[in-house]
């Protein structure tokens, strides 16, 4: 199984990392470390050299009660760092937006891969990814970040994943995105209690059936948290766990904070399974 994005080509045949890029100020675990450009590079490179397969960059949270970012703020904000990550690294630069304009700008400067919170739902989006060559990650949302934690309810938090994803799919295929360039993600924490997220993780599996790719994005989120009571800085462990074991169940990419440490995580899962 490859994953195509841009000139780029990935055989998922064993898990691989994409390592986060946040150049904001408010992200929920690492918002105002990376905010200034010429850090956010710096660490970017880092995370490259520590084995990441994708650097993904994002110049708005989307964690819990977020604030609004407007268009020309964020592509301030990622706009310097993906043209000077371009010609330093040789791996997919994903851009992390839901705003078509962004997208536009960041293929334009190079970025290979579209990882959308909201599936391609914004008018324009979808257009925008089917006419470049860009893979693209389809997540699922409920809500919006300002709204996505206050009492998300489901009656089958799988099926209902699973259906939103396969007709968010579907939607793409049709405006001509080729499956070979689409990964899906069931936005673990988007609109999802603590039991919601475990049950997922549970399921994992079933998301085989859709035919597509998994990423996985768990690293320093709440619901492990939860499990352990440690705040968001002490959560490498518990994010290693989490890592291993979705990994184990399918998931081809990995979206994490900590690269060297689930590449090798994931070097002895691979040499195991």
């Amino acid at each position: 199984m490859n994953f195509i994005c841009g000139h780029f080509q990935l055989d998922l045949t064993v898990p691989r990392v994409m390592g986060i890029v946040n150049v904001t100020p408010d992200s929920f675990s690492d918002g105002g470390k990376f905010s200034n450009t010429n850090l956010a590079i710096e660490h970017a490179l880092k995370l490259a050299k520590e084995g990441a397969d994708i650097l993904d960059i994002g110049g708005e949270s989307t964690r819990p009660n977020a604030v609004f970012v407007s268009v020309q703020e964020e592509l301030d904000r990622v706009m310097p760092v993906i043209e000077g990550l371009v010609s330093q690294v040789n791996i997919p630069i994903s851009i992390d937006t839901y705003k078509p304009q962004v997208m536009q700008a960041a293929i334009a400067a190079g970025a290979s891969m579209v990882n959308d919170v909201r599936a391609l739902q914004e008018e324009g989006a979808l257009e925008i990814v089917a006419r470049s060559k860009v893979g693209v990650c389809l997540m699922h949302m409920q809500g919006t970040p300002q709204t996505m934690q206050i009492n998300p309810q489901y009656n089958d938090v799988v099926s209902e994943v699973k259906s939103f994803l396969a007709a968010r799919l579907q939607t793409s295929i049709d405006a001509g995105v080729p499956k070979n360039r689409i990964l899906l993600d069931p936005g673990f924490g988007f609109g999802k209690t603590r039991e919601h997220n475990i049950t997922l993780i549970q399921q994992l599996e079933s998301f085989a059936e859709l035919g597509q790719p998994l990423l996985v994005g768990l690293s320093r989120k709440s619901v492990l948290g939860q499990v352990t009571g440690n705040d968001v800085d002490a959560r490498l462990y518990a994010s290693i766990a989490a890592s291993v074991i979705v990994a184990q169940k399918g998931a081809k990419i990995l979206r994490v904070h900590d690269v060297k440490a689930t590449v090798e995580a994931l070097k002895v899962v691979t040499a195991i399974i």
